[in-house]
């Protein structure tokens, strides 16, 4: 008698592996960044067309249009995304302290291989042209954002704090001239300077 055969079972397939959200549009998106920066340090502005900036980033174009829509848009959003995701606002339980490091941050980040880059990115999605206004008010939008959460808090434990304007005159400022001007290094005790000169107004 022939003994009954068990069906057989159907081989199992593996899940495919979830997709990470954004994954390939966040690389897309950095690398089009470095591009931006390179090409800037590289030429200067004025000097480039998006087609450059896809071929070095290794994109279509089309996916930077569809994206950003203009140059000037995109200079804009590296300039902001280098100033949010590089340089965040610190938290220290001082404003003093949280000053010096913000200060020292902003003064490492112009100083560094790409930072007369950025600042020249800066000047030229400023310059008077279209778009001109928008993306002035983007960036300092982003900049002022940043700085009025640290002086909240400095409010709120009872520690005497300057206003936003007078944070960007007194330390963004000054270390931004320095370098577009050429007057380096900045030196850490020149940066605490700053600090202390900008605290020392708004309790005098």
């Amino acid at each position: 008698m022939k003994e009954p055969q068990t069906p057989a079972t159907p081989p199992t397939t593996a899940p495919a592996p979830a997709r990470r959200p954004g994954g390939r549009s966040a690389r897309v998106r950095t690398a089009v960044h470095q591009a931006v920066t390179e090409l800037i340090a590289e030429r200067g502005y004025g000097t480039f067309t998006v087609g450059d900036v896809a071929t070095r980033a290794g994109v279509a174009d089309s996916s930077i249009y569809r994206r950003w829509g203009t140059l000037e848009a995109l200079l804009m959003d590296a300039v902001v995304s280098r100033l949010t995701e590089h340089s965040p606002v610190p938290d220290t339980g001082s404003l003093r302290t949280d000053l010096r490091s913000f200060a020292a941050k902003a003064a490492e980040d112009v100083t560094g291989p790409d930072g007369l880059a950025l600042l020249r990115t800066v000047l030229a999605a400023l310059a008077t042209g279209p778009g001109g206004e928008s993306a002035r008010d983007q960036f300092l939008a982003v900049r002022s954002e940043q700085l009025q959460g640290m002086l909240e808090r400095a409010r709120a434990r009872g520690e005497d704090a300057p206003d936003v304007l007078g944070v960007l005159d007194g330390v963004l400022a000054p270390i931004y001239m320095r370098v577009l001007f050429g007057v380096v290094p900045l030196t850490p005790e020149y940066v605490d300077g700053l600090v202390e000169s900008t605290l020392a107004r708004c309790s005098g």
